[in-house]
């Protein structure tokens, strides 16, 4: 059904919102229990935006063919309206094509597809991006979904991230603007499990570059989960804003540039490149797991 831009899915009882603007989802809801944070513009007013063609900051924008341009944070996708390719009761696909607007700040003819599949207990998503220039296409895509925090009926205190094997107790530094440096900070995990607080956040997000694990999960006192596999993504990265009631589970193609980066988009760590004619898809999903 779409009713006001917005796309709803069904299945048994779970059920999901999808907005044609930026292609976001708006709603998760499984058994009658709402998943996804409903978004506050004093805190953070997105709920689950798409990111493309980079993930995570550039410095000063982005450089082609020796021009700057102003791409900013994740990129536009996330402003832009989507159309509605395909829908049944419980899938969805939806696309957008370059413009004038995003030719302005990412020089390339694409067309980027979102397909939302939803299952009982499950919300897959996949990016799908097509090359339709004439020159190699550099890019990145993201997956950003805010969950609340508690998300079942578990305290806020006591939640914690227990990932598929041991990772790093350590994360990259994110310096202001936002770039990667090449220094660690220190986060307390303990084997495959790290403990949450705010007080984790107080330095931005914390990046997974190339982890370990293939899947993750944010787990409440009382066992209720909610599981990111990753699927075709590498990498991953947890972020809430502190005093926030979210968390989010962001999958990932690519990462902000490197502290000092000044070189061409396409030679910025973690971006892909596509041939002219060339499609590449990245797909996660996100599983809810009661008690």
């Amino acid at each position: 059904m779409t009713t006001a831009n917005v796309v709803t899915l069904s299945h048994g009882e779970a059920s999901a919102e999808i907005a044609l603007a930026g292609a976001e989802a708006r709603a998760w809801r499984v058994n009658g229990r709402d998943l996804l944070w409903p978004g506050d513009p004093a805190t953070w007013s997105q709920i689950s935006p798409i990111l493309f063609p980079v993930v995570g900051w550039t410095r000063d924008g982005a450089r082609v063919d020796g021009r700057q341009y102003a791409l900013g944070l994740h990129g536009f996708a996330a402003a832009q309206t989507f159309a509605l390719e395909a829908q049944s009761a419980n899938a969805a696909r939806l696309t957008l094509s370059d413009n004038a607007e995003t030719r302005a700040v990412y020089p390339f003819a694409f067309r980027l597809t979102v397909d939302y599949r939803l299952g009982e207990s499950a919300l897959e998503i996949a990016i799908e991006v097509e090359n339709k220039d004439q020159v190699a296409m550099p890019y990145a895509c993201g997956l950003h979904p805010g969950f609340r925090w508690p998300f079942a009926d578990g305290p806020h205190e006591g939640c914690e991230i227990q990932f598929e094997k041991p990772e790093r107790p350590e994360v990259p530094v994110l310096v202001p603007g936002g770039l990667i440096s090449a220094r660690t900070r220190p986060i307390p995990i303990d084997g495959s499990a790290l403990k949450l607080n705010d007080e984790l956040f107080a330095h931005d997000a914390l990046c997974f570059i190339n982890p370990a694990s293939r899947w993750l999960r944010f787990v409440e006192p009382g066992g209720a989960a909610i599981e990111l596999a990753l699927g075709g993504f590498p990498h991953f990265a947890l972020w809430m804003r502190p005093g926030g009631p979210f968390l989010c589970l962001e999958a990932w193609t690519g990462y902000s540039d490197p502290e000092g980066f000044a070189s061409e988009l396409q030679e910025k760590p973690g971006m892909r490149s596509l041939a002219s004619g060339e499609i590449a898809r990245h797909s996660a999903t996100y599983s809810f797991i009661p008690a």
